[in-house]
């Protein structure tokens, strides 16, 4: 199965699910739907159709980790920023870091690889995940993220994420 919400109904949380929790919970978003997306060169090529000019914006890449004592971690960063896995997990203070299975992608944060989110973070917690986030996302405005699947994105304002993050219960640690 793909990453798209055409398999949605196959996730622990549809993506149309989530979109309705933000509802509920008075979170606003701008819901931008296309092609499926599984890179950062994918998103680069069709974000014109929805970055607003002059936005103050974030567009993410997203990397699902685990340490050699098979601890999960969701690391979310501005789209073109460099990483080394191994200075990254020096930096945490974690040893070696090693991308996890699409399996353990799927049973940790219950999304298909493609479709990795902050979002994810709403099935994350409960499987203690530890979320990290760039810390560039807190001075920007909008942030632009896939819901649960990769053929749409939300844009979020940083207030509303965080108070997903905050109605979810999960803890973000912030990456200089």
């Amino acid at each position: 199965m793909d990453a798209s919400s055409t398999f949605q109904d196959t996730l622990p949380i549809s993506s149309d699910a989530l979109l309705q929790r933000l509802d509920d919970w008075g979170l606003s978003y701008r819901l931008h739907s296309h092609i499926p997306l599984r890179t950062v060169e994918d998103a680069k090529g069709v974000e014109e159709q929805f970055l607003v000019p002059g936005e103050n914006s974030l567009r993410l890449k997203n990397l699902y980790l685990r340490d050699k004592k098979k601890r999960n971690y969701l690391v979310t960063l501005e789209q073109s920023r460099e990483i080394d896995l191994k200075a990254l997990g020096t930096e945490l203070g974690i040893g070696n870091l090693s991308f996890g299975s699409a399996d353990r992608l799927f049973q940790n944060l219950g999304i298909r690889p493609g479709a990795v989110s902050p979002l994810a973070m709403i099935n994350g917690v409960q499987n203690d995940v530890r979320f990290f986030m760039d810390a560039t996302a807190q001075t920007t405005d909008i942030i632009y993220m896939h819901p649960l699947v990769n053929d749409r994105t939300v844009a979020m304002t940083r207030d509303d994420l965080m108070a997903f993050f905050d109605q979810v219960g999960c803890a973000v640690t912030w990456l200089p």
